[in-house]
């Protein structure tokens, strides 16, 4: 049976690495997994990667917290559209790279949660959401040994209020029956390979 599984985290969790680790464990298990992200690879998710990179900047003022929530609430909407549905309906298991999650933790900082919510009323409920729990100083570590260039929204202080927000959303969307998975994303690489993989396979 096909599934939906998002892996969230902050920026630095390992989301990516594990996403593509997962589709391997399951693909070894006679599993076809097909892994995606956000943005998406679609036209709306390439505009808010250049946007997230430092292009469109607006001359003298950041842009606004709440025009990225309904840039990533449409590009969520055409990503359905135009991959996962088409992947879920063939019957692969659909693993992305952050979900409506993160909106409601980035955007949530700046906007109203509640309106970025409503955003992503029509957005499909993830099977299961792996969250991987690093701290705020580790994922900033991890992105320099990556030698990442730092985009919008990585600074450590902005990064510890989405940790906060992070923890705010994950609780409220469990108590309204969401499936999550909190995984300490600190392990091993190795290790939290398999807590995810057996997180996975139980939902399977």
């Amino acid at each position: 049976m096909s599934k939906l599984i998002a892996l969230e985290g902050l920026d630095g969790a390992g989301t990516t690495t594990q996403a593509r680790r997962l589709a391997d464990a399951l693909a070894a298990r006679g599993r076809a997994a097909h892994v995606t992200r956000e943005p998406s690879d679609g036209p709306i998710g390439r505009l808010i990667r250049e946007m997230l990179t430092g292009g469109h900047a607006i001359p003298g003022a950041p842009i606004g917290q709440a025009t990225f929530g309904l840039l990533f609430a449409a590009d969520r909407l055409d990503h359905v559209q135009r991959e996962v549905d088409p992947a879920l309906a063939a019957g692969t298991v659909v693993i992305s790279d952050r979900w409506y999650h993160s909106s409601f933790a980035y955007q949530g900082t700046g906007a109203e949660r509640g309106w970025i919510r409503m955003l992503n009323d029509r957005a499909r409920r993830p099977d299961l959401t792996v969250f991987l729990r690093v701290g705020a100083e580790v994922a900033a570590e991890r992105r320099v040994a990556a030698g990442r260039a730092q985009e919008l929204f990585e600074d450590l202080a902005m990064q510890r209020k989405v940790a906060a927000a992070y923890d705010d959303v994950l609780a409220e969307l469990t108590a309204a029956g969401e499936a999550i998975a909190v995984l300490d994303g600190e392990q091993a690489l190795d290790d939290v390979t398999a807590s995810i993989v057996a997180a996975v396979l139980a939902a399977l």
